[in-house]
């Protein structure tokens, strides 16, 4: 039976996820908007939510499911794809030469 990692959106951005529009296709997230939360084991994402809904922690509208890969976002129409958004590298500019260059490893 897969194994789902709950995120659980931070509390302080949940009337901003419910008052959003649905929009169809991939939902793009940020990790940094995501706590981690316990995994449960379940053979599907409506399965997790059934195994939770009558405990202390049930999912919410803006939690995320991750197994294996895979990432779902519970939203009020079901469980939809979800993918991780990371911010980008920032570069650097020698401001010897001007060219750009990663910050040196320590």
């Amino acid at each position: 039976m897969p194994s789902y990692q709950i995120h659980r959106l931070k509390p302080h951005l949940r009337s901003h996820f419910r008052s959003a529009p649905h929009v169809s296709g991939s939902a793009h997230v940020k990790p940094r908007d995501y706590e981690p939360g316990p995994p449960v084991e379940a053979p599907t994402p409506y399965g997790a939510f059934f195994v939770l809904k009558d405990s202390e922690t049930p999912l919410e509208v803006g939690d995320l499911l991750e197994t294996a890969g895979s990432l779902r976002i519970f939203k009020y129409v079901g469980f939809e794809e979800a993918q991780w958004v990371l911010p980008e590298a920032s570069v650097v500019v020698d401001s010897d030469n001007g060219s750009g260059a990663s910050p040196p490893a320590r």
